[in-house]
């Protein structure tokens, strides 16, 4: 996988744009990168979209998955349940040294969700959070999925945002295991119809969403 990366200014994390990625190649590499990992290893943000694919959470219910069709299922380490990943979704894969910046897991994902609200008020949009059901919403559907996998202090997997993605596949889904759960995408709602505009400026809310990492 090529990985070419710049460094926002300050303590931030690497940056890497990654372009169109196969999920197995890039979960392969996120967990590489996890156990390669030493006490001075910098944290990275991986920016990228894949091909169609259903994941489901290691834990997550099989019947949650009415009818993938011809997509991939990939059953995967992270938390949570089912959800699907195409070309026009922005996933953020959040490669962070939790012990380093002083984060419990729900702290973390608390300020990955406040990352993503964030970057929706920047184009006049009010998205929201939704008790027990990690993720952001606007006007009660899902925009943003969250899913995440900690080991040896350190998390991976991240954030995908539906930004000119087809939403026809959801419906073959229970998102995120609840039956009949809106999504939307934010072409929809007078955001951006290009996921890669939106790259940098979602890199940029979570990198402002992190306390500086400790030595």
């Amino acid at each position: 996988m090529s990985l070419p990366a710049h460094r926002p200014a300050g303590t931030g994390p690497l940056v890497r744009r990654l372009g169109t990625a196969d999920y197995l190649e890039t979960w392969s590499a996120m967990r590489a990168f996890t156990d390669a990992r030493g006490p001075d290893t910098a944290d990275e943000l991986w920016l990228l979209e894949h091909p169609p694919v259903y994941t489901l959470g290691w834990n997550a219910r099989a019947e949650h998955l009415l009818d993938a069709g011809d997509i991939p299922v990939v059953r995967c380490d992270r938390g949570g349940q089912v959800t699907y990943h195409g070309p026009g979704q922005l996933v953020l894969y959040a490669l962070i040294d939790l012990r380093r910046r002083r984060l419990g897991v729900r702290e973390f994902v608390h300020r990955l969700e406040a990352a993503v609200i964030d970057l929706l008020q920047g184009y006049g949009i009010e998205g929201s959070r939704r008790a027990g059901a990690p993720g952001v919403y606007v006007d009660g559907a899902k925009i943003a999925a969250l899913g995440l996998r900690v080991r040896r202090g350190a998390a991976y997997h991240g954030i995908s945002l539906n930004v000119t993605t087809d939403l026809a596949p959801f419906g073959r889904i229970d998102p995120c295991g609840y039956a009949g759960l809106k999504v939307t995408r934010l072409c929809d709602l007078g955001g951006p119809a290009d996921a890669s505009a939106v790259a940098t400026p979602l890199a940029a809310a979570v990198a402002a969403q992190l306390p500086e990492a400790t030595c």
